[in-house]
């Protein structure tokens, strides 16, 4: 089998090739320890646990900063030269997955998540499952499965390897007696913390249906494969998270002990060479590894101290069982698809797609980089601004802030596994109509992270884990950069549900959640928006304050000399603060350009922050936010309005020092409809819905294309947001349709008409992708409906499952599907 291969070389260069590989993740771990301050315990024990370390592809951890964390790993062992590329850790888009993420999940609850990785032949189940009970959020489990696939060997052999480890004060030990042959049956760990008190972890040793490897060589006997191996280490805590390389290291003393001992004669197989040593003593990391032959399955399982008992196998079995049951039934009542989706796949489809939104929240803590010079060419108010800003970002005049510590969603697992602020308001949507309570507090957690200014950081990057994954020159995060304020939408929605359960006589009219909902019983959804409410104003006015726009300076008519508004950021490649990155704007850029989308945003903020004071009894606020709302409203149309061109265009100044109107027809045109800020009765309304659906301009059979065809930037440069379809804004599109074709008006059947045929659009495409690629993508192409650029896209697009439940107008008019 081994004759003609030459164990030595070939072993020792694959571990140099583990290592650098490794290594490349991330940058080096800090030298300083940072010093974290107490955190206050979740309100709801119910969402202290979970899988909140989304960049693995299976990793538990609470919401407490540095505590207890754990992951899991795994490889194909039955060669020697696939092993340095196939041992799964953190979600990445190159590894040849054929799909993976939650199937059904509750945030609550638990749930069950298949990973189907082609190239190590093998399905993986992760199985979730809580425990309710005790002083400090229950207890958990997990059933770790593996199915060997369809064109795995005969004999599929298999490493697999958990480990978890203690990051702050407290203790974590092997229960154990050592064994240098390996842990006979379940490995015990005894933990203790303040925060989570004491605590043990059992790793159980699975069915007797498990099987080995045989002991064919005379390695094993020294290692027996029917056994657990244990390795202990004291790693420094910020380290901690790059416990991938610090195995590699680990397991190549072993590999190198192997090539010594047996030399290139007699090579022991590689299932016995990749394995860990037994080497159980005083740590804050243990590493546990398996080895089967073909499937396989075993139980983690988490028993706090102050639980009322000890969880079992028995136990996660009943409670996988029923959490399904639970799942399903919920997800039927409250979220089951309208027509024209009522086939069993859609069902499947949005419990997946609602799984993996909510499977992707994730608990962060740590620094974070800023620059908080406060130059003066931040300000962008002279011409060639950005050559200046450049410039003084080169200077490097930024310091680490922090540690901050964040509960959020993340758009996507494998390419971004962190917050992004005006993702998580679309993210939420969906969220709310699931869990009210959960998305209020994942807002709440996003307003805790606002400066003394007012000012959100956009990207929220925390931690050596998480820039890892960022270029370290879109690290730095700047305090005049703003981001959509989406978070706003969803308050918005707790507005609208309160007034939903009012009713017309001020009775509640359905029964509410009392779980997921108590916010919206006994008064509590007005107390929590007023202990927001000094944040929201806060931010507020730091967004009009940071992002105005010039009117008085360029002589420009309109209704206030206040409301205009300019992103900062600006350069003549991209705005990245707006999220429309490389979408078309005037050149080259200009301190006293206007921005459309911008002006809605702060439109929708002022509706939301009138209608938050309204509800609050702050009705002076209320009033001046009215006054606010009414001239933003009213300057769109003065400011942004081009007449010949029939469309709601950006400003800039001409060489004349005139204000002119530079027009790209997109996404851009139509924002103060998706913002909701044009009325049924709009003289507006028309060219809006007619440009929506020309299919010369923004109609496709797939949703609508972010950029008209007739652009002369249409498909150009990156071509991000430049004709590519995106779920979020075709979703406001949908929502705005709607809004529009259940009232009266001369535009309700129009509107009906759109609506029916894009909302089947959109999920039926998206379906689509799913089902041939078994992912949700970051974009749909315009031309052929392909999903493109980022797999696994599960943030935005995952808000086909809000679409699925509005409801089927079935206007009876002409289908568009021939467009």
């Amino acid at each position: 089998m081994f004759a003609a291969f030459r164990f030595p070389a070939c072993i020792a260069a694959l571990f140099i090739a583990f290592l650098s590989l490794s290594s490349a993740q991330g940058p080096e771990v800090d030298d300083e320890t940072i010093l974290t301050p107490g955190a206050a315990k979740p309100s709801n024990e119910s969402l202290l646990w979970g899988p909140y370390r989304p960049n693995l592809y299976f990793g538990v951890r609470p919401r407490i900063p540095k505590s207890l964390l754990s992951g899991l790993m795994w490889a194909k062992v039955d060669d020697f030269q696939s092993v340095q590329y196939n041992f799964r850790h953190t979600c990445e888009q190159g590894e040849n997955m054929a799909g993976y993420g939650w199937e059904e999940y509750d945030v609550r609850d638990g749930g069950r998540q298949i990973i189907h990785d082609s190239d190590n032949k093998v399905d993986i189940t992760t199985e979730f499952v809580k425990f309710p009970g005790g002083h400090h959020g229950g207890s958990w489990g997990v059933r770790v499965r593996g199915t060997p696939r369809d064109d795995a060997p005969a004999q599929l052999m298999s490493a697999v390897i958990f480990y978890t480890a203690m990051e702050g004060f407290g203790s974590l030990e092997v229960a154990n007696e050592k064994d240098d042959l390996g842990i006979e049956g379940t490995v015990t760990l005894n933990g203790q913390s303040t925060e989570l008190g004491d605590f043990k972890i059992d790793v159980t040793e699975g069915p007797s249906t498990n099987m080995h490897p045989p002991a064919t060589h005379d390695s094993y006997a020294e290692k027996p494969l029917d056994r657990t191996m244990v390795s202990s280490f004291q790693v420094p805590e910020e380290a901690i998270w790059q416990t991938k390389p610090l195995l590699f290291t680990h397991m190549k003393e072993h590999v190198d002990s192997y090539i010594q001992k047996y030399g290139s004669d007699n090579p022991p197989p590689p299932w016995q060479v990749f394995t860990i040593g037994n080497e159980i003593r005083d740590g804050n990391l243990h590493i546990m590894q398996k080895v089967f032959m073909g499937a396989f399955e075993f139980d983690i399982i988490f028993s706090s101290g102050s639980a009322p008992e000890t969880i079992t196998s028995d136990d996660v079995t009943r409670e996988i069982a029923a959490v399904t049951q639970s799942f399903s039934d919920r997800f039927s009542k409250v979220l089951a698809p309208q027509a024209p989706f009522t086939e069993s796949k859609y069902l499947r489809f949005g419990k997946s797609m609602l799984s993996n939104l909510i499977g992707g929240i994730g608990y962060f803590h740590g620094d974070f980089v800023v620059d908080r010079s406060y130059a003066p060419e931040y300000e962008e108010e002279n011409e060639g601004f950005w050559q200046e800003t450049a410039e003084v970002r080169s200077r490097g005049n930024f310091a680490r802030e922090g540690p901050s510590e964040l509960f959020t969603s993340i758009p996507s697992r494998p390419f971004f596994p962190r917050g992004f602020l005006w993702d998580e308001g679309f993210h939420l949507l969906p969220v709310a109509d699931w869990d009210i309570d959960l998305a209020l507090d994942i807002v709440k957690s996003w307003f805790n992270t606002i400066d003394e200014d007012g000012w959100i950081p956009r990207e929220q990057i925390l931690g050596p884990e998480a820039r890892s994954k960022v270029p370290q020159e879109f690290q730095v995060q700047y305090p005049h950069y703003a981001n959509a304020p989406t978070l706003f939408l969803v308050l918005e929605t707790l507005m609208d549900k309160m007034e939903t359960l009012a009713g017309a006589n001020g009775s509640p009219i359905e029964q509410v959640d009392p779980i997921r909902s108590t916010l919206l019983q006994d008064g509590s959804a007005i107390s929590y928006l007023g202990e927001l409410y000094p944040l929201l104003k806060r931010h507020y006015f730091w967004m009009r304050a940071t992002q105005w726009g010039d009117i008085k300076t360029y002589d420009r008519e309109a209704y206030s000399a206040k409301e205009a508004y300019r992103w900062r950021g600006r350069t003549p490649e991209h705005i990245l603060p707006s999220g429309l990155d490389d979408y078309p704007r005037p050149q080259p850029p200009h301190p006293g350009e206007l921005h459309t989308d911008l002006i809605s945003w702060i439109g929708m903020m002022t509706r939301s922050m009138r209608r938050i004071a309204q509800t609050i009894g702050q009705e002076d606020d209320a009033l001046q936010f009215k006054g606010y709302e009414t001239a933003i409203i009213k300057n769109i149309d003065d400011l942004h309005w081009d007449e010949k061109e029939q469309t709601y265009c950006d400003a800039t100044i001409d060489d004349y020092e005139e204000s002119v109107h530079v027009c790209h027809k997109g996404y851009v045109s139509i924002f103060p409809f998706l913002t909701g800020l044009l009325p049924a009765d709009s003289p507006r309304l028309k060219a809006v819905l007619d440009l929506i659906s020309n299919p010369k301009e923004l109609w496709t059979p797939y949703g609508l294309r972010s950029l008209s065809k007739k652009d002369e930037f249409y498909e150009t440069g990156e071509n991000y947001w430049r004709s590519p379809i995106w779920i979020n804004i075709n979703y406001l599109a949908v929502k705005s349709l709607l809004d529009i074709a259940i009232q009266k008006g001369p535009h309700q059947e129009q509107a009906r008409d759109i609506y029916t045929q894009l909302r089947k659009n959109l999920v039926d495409n998206v379906y689509n992708e799913w089902e041939r690629t078994g992912f949700a993508w970051e974009q749909y192409n315009p031309n052929t409906g392909a999903g493109q650029r980022t797999q696994h896209f599960t943030g935005w697009t995952s808000l086909v499952v809000k679409l699925m439940t509005m409801p089927d107008l079935n206007s009876g008019k002409q289908d568009r599907s021939e467009l």
